[in-house]
């Protein structure tokens, strides 16, 4: 080998080596996703063209895009250009039959639909701000999501009422009040659809700043009353450019869309950055395991986006079989990417060796948050990761956020008794991530809940690291681990861990172990008060692949659970549900809090097995031993 022919293959081997040793390639993607961004949004402000309308506008009026297909729904395309004009029909008709004026909030109770996004685009088009609802809602916690938006005007999908959604009571609670209701049926959409496409001036669109409100996004309201968190249009800018270069969307690309639109993942990072890259956005009504597949196929999707358990529900459902032919169809599909947040490690591998799935891009981020981090996976060295970063953007990540120490007695940040200060945790060491926010101008980065400012404040802690300082609680414990390759791992939620025997239990952790054994289709962990013991003891909600669990394996699950946990973390307690997904929000994310207020009193589990854990088994727990356990008979 010549000199020069070894010196190549020299720096060749060294730049792979580093390239790995500190994965500089996540530099590159962090660089690529930042700059777009800035560049975007730079550009848009200059030209006085912040509002997302005119990206629908630039891609209907030039000729190697209008004829594109922008939306896709039941089998049926639509164009950027057909879009556009839609939009400008519906704009118009709410500008000059219902009043909408600029700034004004309308609310939207709507089913997934192409529907749902012409009108969302309409609003936008005439300077109005939709407000997604929760189309599952019903009584006061729809009540609260209408009164807290401030809209006048509530344009409701015909499906909605007919699914029990939006009831007479509500409807006239408000229309009392001066709310008006506007049933889009296929009268009203005959009368918009048949309305002059005016394209009203650009004054109407015109955003004074960046960070203003462009969507009100409700939260889950799994603690509460859902919040209406400010989404501003820089928000939907990062969310969009995080997506579309973090999965390397090209216009040929299809983006399939089942996850409700009413949430921000399915919304402002699902369709926009299809919109922006000038793809396509698939829209299924509703996540169904029977009908995902054969839409990914009709829509020829190479790309989908899932939230919390949709990657296990697929997992665990039984193969679709061919009628024809006999063949397996897992993995007949054109999917080469799919994108979102809540992959669980114990369902990461199953999902990816079954479907054939070459690339996973695992993202955190809050609608209302501050802070998003990503992991674009293709091998198992990031598994279950919720962020990954190379040596230098892991050190911008951690200047404008960190991981402080917890005081798990109160759930509050640990501070030092003598300065009042808090401590970065280390690495490894689980905490709460914060976000740094500008303590003179809060809302230049966290815009928070719309005219709600106690709740506002109440995720900003000052003085964390010096006096006057001010960061964004996320709620999140999270930890740290590597140097060069930056892996950030999620843990729980705050509220989440609990304590038996002086030691914090992580759910996430028990879950995992629990959801590996080879009989679990889904394990939901949480801790339960129990009569005269201190702390809570750990439970878990189970869905089994045998509807009725023998001896062997109540036997093999506790073993599994024994070898893979610290003796405290074990859960002494199963419930045996009746199927997967029984326990879960509209976006597919487990629900504690009905399991965590029932307990393990046999009289409030709606008939599920209950069992506990007995000399090395789970053996059956009935009414006979919930009363030993209250009249002190039983210490565990």
């Amino acid at each position: 080998m010549t000199s020069l022919a070894l010196t190549a293959a020299v720096a060749t081997a060294t730049t792979a080596y580093l390239r790995a040793r500190f994965s500089l390639d996540h530099d590159l993607l962090f660089l690529r996703i930042t700059t777009t961004t800035a560049l975007n949004l730079i550009r848009a402000v200059r030209s006085n063209r912040v509002n997302i309308f005119y990206t629908l506008e630039s891609h209907a009026l030039n000729p190697s895009t209008a004829s594109r297909p922008f939306l896709w729904f039941e089998g049926k395309s639509h164009s950027y250009a057909e879009v556009y004009d839609t939009v400008l029909r519906y704009g118009n008709y709410l500008r000059t039959v219902c009043g909408v004026k600029k700034g004004e909030v309308v609310a939207m109770d709507y089913q997934n639909s192409e529907r749902f996004v012409i009108m969302w685009f309409a609003l936008w088009s005439v300077g109005a701000t939709p407000a997604f609802i929760n189309w599952q809602l019903g009584g006061k916690p729809l009540a609260h999501c209408l009164r807290t938006s401030t809209a006048r005007l509530v344009l409701v999908d015909p499906r909605v009422v007919s699914e029990g959604g939006l009831s007479e009571e509500v409807r006239r609670e408000f229309e009392a009040e001066g709310v008006r209701f506007l049933m889009v049926d296929e009268e009203v959409e005959r009368e918009m659809r048949g309305a002059e496409a005016v394209r009203v001036g650009d004054e109407v669109r015109a955003v004074e700043r960046y960070v203003d409100l462009a969507i009100l996004i409700y939260t889950s309201g799994t603690t509460g009353m859902p919040k209406p968190a400010v989404v501003s249009w820089m928000k939907i800018y990062i969310a969009s450019q995080m997506a579309a270069k973090g999965i390397e969307m090209a216009r040929d690309d299809v983006m399939y869309l089942s996850m409700p639109l009413y949430h921000s993942s399915a919304s402002c990072i699902g369709v926009c950055s299809a919109l922006f890259t000038g793809a396509t956005a698939a829209i299924g009504r509703k996540f169904s395991t029977k009908n995902f597949w054969p839409e990914i196929r009709a829509s020829n999707a190479t790309a989908f986006l899932y939230v919390g358990e949709t990657c296990r529900y697929l997992t665990v459902t039984p193969p679709e079989i061919d009628p024809v032919t006999g063949a397996n169809l897992d993995k007949a599909h054109k999917i080469r990417v799919v994108m979102g947040n809540g992959l669980r490690p114990d369902v990461w591998n199953r999902f990816k060796d079954r479907f054939g799935i070459d690339t996973i891009f695992e993202f955190y981020a809050a609608t209302e948050g501050p802070f998003g981090s990503w992991n674009r996976s293709r091998n198992d060295f990031s598994r279950g990761a919720i962020g990954r970063y190379g040596l230098f953007s892991r050190a911008f990540v951690e200047f404008r956020s960190t991981i402080v120490a917890l005081d798990h007695e109160t759930d509050q940040p640990w501070r030092d008794s003598k300065t009042g200060l808090c401590r970065r945790a280390k690495s490894s060491e689980t905490g709460e991530l914060i976000a740094a926010l500008p303590p003179g101008d809060i809302e230049a980065r966290f815009q928070g809940y719309f005219n709600n400012k106690g709740a506002t404040n109440s995720k900003i802690i000052r003085h964390v690291f010096k006096k006057g300082d001010a960061w964004f609680r996320t709620g999140d414990v999270m930890r740290w681990e590597g140097v060069g390759d930056g892996r950030l791992f999620f843990n729980d939620r705050i509220g989440d861990t609990y304590r038996w025997k002086s030691e914090n239990v992580s759910t996430a952790e028990v879950a995992q172990i629990v959801g590996e054994h080879s009989s679990v289709l889904e394990a939901n962990v949480y801790g339960v008060q129990l009569p005269n013991h201190d702390g809570r003891a750990g439970c878990v909600a189970i869905a089994l692949d045998q509807p009725q669990p023998n001896g062997e394996l109540l036997t093999s699950l506790a073993k599994h659970s024994i070898k893979g946990l610290p003796k405290y973390a074990v859960p002494l307690f199963l419930r045996v549900v009746k199927d997967v997904g029984l326990q879960k929000t509209g976006t597919n994310k487990q629900q504690k809090n009905a399991l965590r207020d029932e307990g393990v009193d046999p009289a409030k589990v709606d008939g599920d097995q209950l069992f506990w854990l007995k000399d090395g088994t789970y053996a059956p727990f009935s009414f006979k031993e919930w009363n030993q356990l209250q009249g002190g008979a039983v210490k565990l």
